[in-house]
């Protein structure tokens, strides 16, 4: 995908990323952003404090996915190899009686 630059309004704040996700995509994930900002900055924090706490969040979020993803990850090669397992297992059986 082609990656440009594009202005966009974060928490009340004006950035420029380069980008390769479209106009909507961004649109969506400052919003997500911007509606986490407003539940932190509830709590009587400004601006700067609220967007640090919210990527921390957001990071955490990630690394909870990413262990969750590896879990599955794990679980599923075990499970493939126990199928392959009863499949030679099964490959065999049926050798041995062919003979």
């Amino acid at each position: 995908m082609e990656r440009r630059t594009v202005e966009i309004h974060v928490a009340g704040q004006r950035c420029k990323v380069v980008s390769s996700a479209t106009e909507d995509e961004l649109k969506e994930l400052v919003a997500k952003v911007d509606a986490r900002v407003d539940e932190v900055k509830g709590a009587g924090r400004g601006p700067a404090q609220a967007l640090a706490l919210v990527a921390i969040s957001l990071a955490h979020e990630l690394e909870e996915e990413r262990a969750r993803r590896r879990a599955l990850e794990r679980r599923a090669r075990d499970l493939l190899r126990r199928v392959l397992v009863r499949i030679d297992q099964a490959l065999d059986d049926e050798g041995a009686r062919a003979h």
